[in-house]
C-alpha cells in the first residue's frame, strides 16, 4: 500500500478523532455493507440512464449514515453526476414560510460539487460548461448564442419557473460574452435563490420571479434537467440529519415537511423525475414513530412499509427504506487494520500497535459496549484512535498495561459505560 500524505493522514484523523465524518479519504476506511453499496449504485446508474430514485437512510446516531452518504455522492461523482448535499437543522427544512426552505435550498447549492469540483462551489462552473457548448454549436452553425441556448432550454418552459430560469441562463452567457462580470454575478446569485425579492430581481435580470420557499422542489426539478443538458449524467441530492423534521414539535408544520417527502418519493417512484435521486438519512423513530415520525403521515407509510417477507436473515434492498446494518466483528477487525495504517502515514514499520493487540482490544470493546460496539462504530472508532495518540506521544506505555488499566476503570466505576451509552443515543454528529 501507497504513503499517505501527512495532510490526507491529520485530517482524516483528526475528523475521526472528532466523532465527525471526514471530508476526503473515506475510501482509505470504507469496510462492510457491500450489499446496501451495490443497490445504492444500481440507483446511480438509474439516475444516469435518465430515471429516479428515492432512498431513506436509516440507522442508529453513529451507525455510519453521514458515512454511507459521502461515500454515495464520491461514488455519483465518479459516474458524472452532480450532487447537492445539506444536513437539515431548525432554519432548514423542506417546507417553511419563513425563509427556512429556502435556506436548504441555499446550502444545497452551495455544496453542489462534481467529479473536477468535490468540495462545493461548482454553479458557476455547470453554468459555464453549458453557455460553451452554446456558444461551440452557435459557432460551428453561424447562429447566435443566446438562440442555441433558448432553443435548448425550450423543454425548461413548460415546468415551474422553466421560463425564468432559461432567461437567467441566457443572461449569464450575453454577461460572459460582454465581460460583464456584474450580470454573471446577478445569475448566479438568482440560481442560489439569494435574491429575496421579485422587485430585486426584475431590477437585475429581468426575470419575474424568485426562488422562494414554495417554490424549492420545482427549482431542483429544473437543476436536475439543466446538469443533464449541460453535459453530466444527471443530479444526485443527500439530505442528512432528517430527525430535525421528527423533533417539529407544530403538527402542521411536520405534515408540511411529510407532504414534500411524499411529493418526492411519488414523482421518483412514477418516473416523472428525470435524472434525479434523493438519499435521505435519518434515525429509527424518525421513520417507524406512528406519532411524529414518517409512519405517522398515512400515505408515506403505506410506501414506505418494509418487505414483510425479509427476516430471519433473509434481506431485501430494492425498497425505499434502506437499514444500516451493524458491522460484524470481521468488519470491525479489517477497520481497526486501516486505522492503524492510516494513523501510520501508510507505512507499517511506523505501526504502533502489533496484530493481536487489535483482537484484544476488540474484546475489550465488545465487554465494555456490548450490543452498542457494533451499532455505533463511532465510539469505537475515537476509543481505537486515542489509544494510538497516547502510544504515540508516550513510547514508553505499553498497550496492554493501557488497555487493562481502562477495563478495570470500567468494571469499578461503570461510569464509561453510561458515558458511551449516552454518546451512543444522543451524539449530534453522525459518522
Amino acid at each position: 500500500m501507497s504513503l499517505i500524505r501527512s495532510k490526507d493522514r491529520d485530517a482524516l484523523i483528526q475528523s475521526l478523532r472528532a466523532g465527525v465524518v471526514p471530508r476526503s479519504g473515506q475510501h482509505l476506511i470504507q469496510v462492510g455493507r457491500v450489499k446496501e453499496l451495490e443497490a445504492l449504485i444500481r440507483d446511480i446508474d438509474r439516475i444516469a440512464d435518465g430515471g429516479s430514485a428515492f432512498r431513506v437512510v436509516v440507522g442508529e446516531y453513529g451507525a455510519g449514515k453521514t458515512f454511507f452518504l459521502n461515500l454515495v455522492r464520491a461514488i455519483g461523482m465518479e459516474k458524472k453526476l452532480v450532487t447537492l448535499h445539506a444536513d437539515l437543522n431548525p432554519d432548514r427544512r423542506l417546507h417553511a414560510s419563513g425563509g427556512q426552505a429556502r435556506s436548504l435550498y441555499a446550502e444545497l447549492v452551495k455544496n453542489m460539487s462534481t467529479r473536477t469540483k468535490p468540495d462545493g462551489g461548482a454553479l458557476a462552473g455547470v453554468v459555464e460548461k453549458f453557455v460553451a457548448q452554446a456558444k461551440t454549436e452557435a459557432k460551428a452553425s453561424g447562429r447566435s448564442s443566446e438562440s442555441i441556448i433558448h432553443e435548448r432550454l425550450a423543454q425548461l418552459t413548460e415546468m415551474v419557473n422553466g421560463y425564468d430560469f432559461a432567461e437567467v441562463i441566457a443572461a449569464y452567457c450575453k454577461g460572459f460574452e460582454d465581460g460583464n462580470e456584474q450580470l454573471k454575478a446577478d445569475a448566479i446569485r438568482w440560481l442560489r435563490g439569494e435574491f429575496t425579492t421579485k422587485t430585486d430581481a426584475r431590477q437585475a435580470l429581468g426575470v419575474r420571479s424568485c426562488i422562494d420557499d414554495a417554490a424549492v422542489y420545482d427549482q431542483l426539478k429544473l437543476l436536475a434537467r439543466f446538469v443533464r443538458l449541460a453535459g453530466y449524467s444527471g443530479l444526485l441530492i443527500c439530505l442528512d440529519e432528517m430527525v430535525n423534521l421528527y423533533k417539529l414539535a407544530n403538527t402542521q408544520a411536520r405534515n408540511a415537511n411529510y407532504e414534500q417527502i411524499l411529493r418526492m418519493l411519488n414523482d421518483s417512484l412514477q418516473g416523472s423525475a428525470e435524472g434525479l435521486g434523493f438519499i435521505l438519512g435519518g434515525t429509527p423513530e424518525f421513520l417507524l414513530d406512528t406519532r411524529r415520525g414518517l409512519y405517522s403521515y398515512t400515505a408515506l407509510q403505506s410506501r414506505l412499509t418494509e418487505n414483510t417477507f425479509s427476516q430471519a436473515g433473509l434481506v431485501d434492498f430494492s425498497g425505499p427504506v434502506l437499514r444500516l446494518s451493524g458491522l460484524t466483528p470481521e468488519d470491525f477487525f479489517v477497520l481497526l487494520q486501516k486505522l492503524r495504517h492510516v494513523y501510520a502515514g501508510g507505512d507499517p514499520a511506523k505501526y504502533l500497535l502489533p496484530d493481536e493487540a487489535i483482537p484484544a482490544f476488540m474484546n475489550h470493546c465488545a465487554g465494555r459496549l456490548g450490543d452498542a460496539y457494533f451499532r455505533t462504530p463511532r465510539t469505537t472508532i475515537t476509543a481505537f484512535i486515542n489509544l494510538l495518540a497516547v502510544l504515540d506521544q508516550n513510547p514508553e506505555a505499553r498497550w496492554q498495561d493501557l488497555i487493562g488499566a481502562v477495563e478495570v476503570q470500567a468494571d469499578t466505576g461503570g461510569a464509561l459505560d453510561a458515558a458511551a451509552d449516552e454518546d451512543a443515543e444522543f451524539a449530534s454528529f453522525k459518522l
